[in-house]
């Protein structure tokens, strides 16, 4: 693992603890665009242990992040003009949100890195900045108990940390409020376009040799030009549910993600439909319906793991209910397509 963010070390009594740069550099750029469309995602970490920002002493504040890199840079670049330390606990790689909520970024893991690290030698205080969104896993009267240290729950946005210790460890009602704006949303669709590619590409072949192999009347050019058009469909299908659904989540009736993606599923065959790319009978047309629709429905069900919008229990329901619907209307849509292609 390359340690290109480590500018030097600074000393302490415990020993040298490495000093992080907070400007990101065209490394770490690369880096986040590069695990944004899902490459290298899981070795995407950082050692966990103590590091400095700055030049901290035994005075400066503690905070605490995943090893998850992506949590840890942005961290880091928020404590740019603070002087303090940056505590890495060892969540596998996860960021901290998806980390609290599996046990990784936890009070048995907070404990043991506090421990490891000596922190109460370093510093004199007894105070340890948890991030909000990592509070499920930690329980700060058991970190009281076994550490002595006092766990302090900072802002949903690292961004707000500057202020968060201007007011003396007091957040605002919108430090605490969990947002999931346009720009939050867009950010994760290129992993979720990424994690299906495989299924997409499979999917794209099966129906292009359908198309040119069992569409009876047309020269091998006509064929070829009909199994674009199914591919366009199926692509137009899997944007659906992974782009238009995601990007315009908020306006999207409905409460339940399989049916906002039966919505843009709908909209976005009524679009092919007036452009004439659904076929030329009756037959065709229901099938790609029952396909699109299928197919934005069941890939719209993904951003439940993504969305500040949802809970386990619902997101069970939901697809225990939406999942033998989307097969159907696949599977469906499917058949009808074959038949339409051969009558």
């Amino acid at each position: 693992m390359k340690t290109h963010y480590i500018l030097s070390s600074i000393p302490t009594e415990t020993g040298p603890v490495p000093q992080v740069s907070t400007r990101l550099n065209s490394c770490d750029l690369l880096g986040t665009i590069m695990v944004r469309w899902s490459i290298n995602r899981d070795n995407y970490k950082v050692k966990p242990g103590l590091y400095a920002a700055g030049n901290p002493d035994s005075t400066s504040d503690v905070f605490v992040s995943a090893n998850y890199k992506l949590s840890f840079d942005h961290l880091r670049k928020n404590l740019d003009g603070i002087n303090g330390w940056i505590l890495v606990l060892d969540t596998k790689g996860i960021n901290v949100w998806c980390a609290a909520g599996k046990g990784t970024f936890g009070t048995k893991e907070l404990t043991k890195q506090i421990t490891e690290t000596n922190l109460e030698k370093i510093v004199h205080h007894k105070r340890i900045i948890v991030p909000q969104l990592g509070a499920t896993g930690v329980a700060a009267h058991e970190i009281k108990e076994k550490t002595g240290f006092h766990v302090f729950y900072g802002p949903v946005k690292a961004s707000d940390i500057k202020e968060f210790l201007s007011a003396r460890f007091r957040k605002t009602k919108e430090m605490r409020t969990v947002t999931f704006g346009f720009y939050d949303r867009a950010k994760l669709i290129p992993v979720d376009l990424m994690f299906g590619k495989y299924y997409l590409l499979g999917a794209l072949s099966i129906f292009f040799i359908l198309s040119m192999l069992l569409k009876t009347g047309l020269s091998s050019i006509e064929s070829v030009y009909y199994g674009l058009h199914s591919v366009f469909n199926i692509f137009l299908g899997y944007i659906s549910g992974l782009v238009f659904t995601p990007l315009l989540l908020p306006f999207i009736p409905f409460r339940s993600f399989a049916m906002k993606g039966f919505v843009t599923g709908t909209l976005t065959f009524i679009a092919l439909f007036l452009l004439h790319h659904t076929g030329q009978s009756y037959l065709e047309n229901i099938s790609w319906f029952f396909i699109i629709t299928g197919i934005s429905s069941f890939l719209a069900m993904n951003f439940t793991g993504s969305s500040t919008y949802t809970s386990l229990s619902g997101v069970k329901k939901e697809m225990k209910i939406a999942i033998p619907i989307q097969i159907g209307f696949s599977a469906l849509g499917l058949i009808l397509f074959i038949i339409g292609l051969i009558i």
